[in-house]
């Protein structure tokens, strides 16, 4: 398996030689599922200010475009990101398919800051069954909500696959992208929904600079007990693991395991998703 930091554009054209490039030296060596990034077809944004000329070219998931993709995979599974048209909305999606068509497609459900003013949310998480096992995406910011893992797990996904276009920090950056506030998140993240659930993760991002976003790559693979098998750093690159997955996850919940250990009773008095409101906060004097 492999998942992919690279930078991508509103060339489409472009995108689809940078695709066809990466899959096949995935296939040269061996990797059976591939991640690429968020809006690795057309470009993600160019800054984060809800610009409503600033969109990437909206395609139609039963369109040639994703008919290309699935004819680059052939035998392999690729997941991808694009803008997805839907009627008159459009969606922040990801792709994931085989030369025989679309096994599975995720929108976008959380959206950070006013990427709401140019995309519709999604409304959901799903697992699903492909040739590599028993699969769940997400993008991005979904994964700041352990939901959106747990949802997956649940479902009986063995392998999450979280497709980026994760930036820098605006505010205060690092000089060094490995040092950033939002690379160490990222990592976090990462590392994070892997253990709690115990699945195989693979991580993708963007690289590179787009507009005024600076992305942080690290593209990763992570094993279900949160350590990390290969990545790419905050380069461009492709980061490779070889795992035996079944084996693996069962390895990994023989002693504790954290979705059979649930204990759904005792959750219910503090059911977030009951929750309309947080509190405000007020600054002690002189904080």
């Amino acid at each position: 398996m492999a998942a992919v930091a690279a930078p991508f554009d509103r060339d489409v054209e472009r995108c689809f030689a940078r695709i066809e490039q990466l899959v096949e030296a995935a296939r040269a060596d061996g990797v059976r599922l591939l991640a690429l990034p968020e809006a690795c077809i057309g470009g993600y944004l160019h800054s984060m200010d809800g610009d409503p000329s600033d969109v990437p070219p909206a395609l139609d998931p039963d369109g040639p475009e994703i008919r290309r993709l699935a004819a680059i995979a052939k035998d392999m599974v690729v997941c991808a990101g694009f803008c997805e048209a839907a009627g008159d909305r459009r969606y922040n999606s990801v792709v994931c398919v085989t030369g025989d068509g679309t096994l599975g497609l995720h929108r976008k459900v959380h959206q950070p800051l006013s990427e709401d003013a140019l995309f519709a949310a999604g409304d959901g998480f799903a697992a699903f069954d492909t040739p590599v096992g028993r699969l769940g995406m997400m993008i991005c910011y979904d994964k700041a909500f352990p939901e959106s893992a747990r949802t997956l797990a649940l479902d009986g996904a063995e392998i999450v696959v979280c497709s980026s276009a994760w930036p820098a920090s605006r505010t205060d950056p690092a000089p060094d992208l490995a040092d950033d506030r939002w690379t160490r998140r990222f990592d976090l993240f990462d590392q994070t929904r892997a253990l709690e659930n115990q699945v195989v993760w693979l991580s993708a991002n963007q690289s590179g600079t787009f507009g005024t976003l600076r992305f942080v790559g690290s593209a990763k693979i992570v094993g279900p007990g949160g350590e990390i098998l290969s990545r790419t750093g905050v380069t461009q690159g492709m980061a490779t693991a070889e795992l035996d997955v079944p084996r693996t996850l069962a390895t990994a919940r023989r002693s504790m395991g954290h979705l059979r250990d649930r204990r759904p009773s005792a959750y219910h008095s503090t059911d977030i998703s009951v929750m309309t409101a947080f509190p405000a906060v007020t600054p002690a004097p002189g904080a």
